[in-house]
């Protein structure tokens, strides 16, 4: 028996636990932005190509793929970081037919250009060597550092638990963000059941309450 299709039969509609409605959680990464990554650049260049990254909507040839669009339809609660690209994720995953609340909370977690001078590297590199820095410490003026991410996460995960108690919310956001926020719901007794794409673009991953997945299993060992 498979459980995945155990759980299809009550997405988006809540589950009772401890006395409360609980759906599910669900993190989605945004499409291919439309900029070009094929480019050779210096790490301060780095710091103009990711404004530009942030600045871009999704490429023209970007589609969703037809699971999230399932996910989607069955979710109460859809939102988005405040960027286009993952703004214009959530309009295709809903087909753009339903209010999609945006917030700076879910924003991606910084990518300052690292002190490496002389180097020219392609983005996804410098992105790699900006994350490593960032992680170890390197904040300049006004950027947020990773310890406050951290802060923010907690926050985030407290906002989506709170959504998800009237059933499905659907977050459109970011790569390393939605790490940060697999960690944390995963400390706080969400559970991962089911994800798709990996890290990649457009991929998504489904949380569910920890005595949820308990009482599916006690079914599934039931039959």
């Amino acid at each position: 028996m498979r459980l995945a299709k155990t759980r299809d039969k009550t997405s988006g509609k809540g589950q009772r636990v401890s006395g409360e409605m609980t759906g599910r959680i669900i993190t989605v990464r945004h499409g291919q932005p439309d900029l070009d990554r094929d480019v050779n650049i210096s790490s301060r260049d780095y710091g103009d190509w990711w404004a530009r990254y942030d600045e871009s909507g999704l490429h023209p040839d970007e589609r969703p793929p037809e699971s999230l669009i399932k996910l989607a339809k069955g979710a109460k609660t859809v939102l988005s970081s405040t960027l286009p690209r993952a703004i214009e994720t959530a309009r295709q995953a809903t087909g753009g037919l339903r209010e999609v609340a945006a917030d700076k909370i879910f924003v991606e977690a910084p990518l300052p250009p690292p002190p490496v001078p002389f180097l020219r590297l392609r983005p996804g590199l410098w992105g790699v060597i900006s994350r490593s820095f960032w992680f170890w410490g390197y904040t300049p003026s006004g950027v947020e550092s990773h310890r406050e991410t951290w802060r923010r996460v907690r926050k985030i995960t407290e906002k989506l638990s709170d959504y998800a108690r009237d059933g499905d919310v659907m977050l459109c956001a970011h790569g390393y963000l939605n790490w940060m926020i697999d960690q944390r719901l995963r400390k706080e007794a969400w559970v991962r059941t089911e994800r798709d794409g990996g890290n990649h673009y457009w991929s998504w991953r489904i949380y569910e309450p920890s005595g949820l997945t308990d009482g599916v299993k006690t079914a599934a060992a039931a039959e």
